[in-house]
C-alpha cells in the first residue's frame, strides 16, 4: 500500500523560510514524477511545483524564484524549499505521485499546514 507523508509545516512570518519533505513507505520515488500541490481556504486545489524522473522542475508563476523543489532518491524524500514567503502562500500543502500514465493511480499525502502570518 503506498502511503505519502509530509513534514515540515507550521506558522511562520512573511519573509520567512519553511522546508516541506515527503517521504513514501510502499514505492520507490526514483523514476517517478513528484509534485507538490497547495489548498488556500475556499480555493481548488492547485499545483505549486513538480519534478519529472529525471529533475527536470516546474514551478506556479506565483511561486517562481521563490520555491525550490528537489528530489533525493537515496532518502526516498522529495522537498519543498519555501523563501521569501507570502501570506497567499498559506494553505494546506499536499504531496503528489501520479502515476496514471504508469497505469497506475494518483495518490495524495495527507496535507500539511502552512500558514503565513504575522
Amino acid at each position: 500500500q503506498v502511503q505519502l507523508v509530509e513534514s515540515g509545516g507550521g506558522l511562520v512570518q512573511p519573509g520567512g523560510s519553511l522546508r516541506l519533505s515527503c517521504t513514501s513507505s510502499g514505492i520507490i520515488f526514483r523514476f517517478r514524477p513528484l509534485g507538490w500541490y497547495r489548498q488556500a481556504p475556499g480555493k481548488q486545489r492547485e499545483v505549486v511545483a513538480t519534478i519529472s524522473s529525471s529533475s527536470i522542475t516546474n514551478y506556479a508563476d506565483s511561486v517562481k524564484g521563490r520555491f525550490t523543489i528537489s528530489r533525493d532518491n537515496a532518502k526516498n524524500t522529495v522537498y519543498l524549499q519555501m523563501n521569501s514567503l507570502k501570506p497567499d502562500d498559506t494553505g494546506v500543502y499536499y504531496c503528489n505521485l501520479d502515476l496514471r500514465s504508469y497505469g497506475g493511480s494518483n495518490y495524495w499525502g495527507q496535507g500539511t499546514q502552512v500558514t503565513v502570518s504575522s
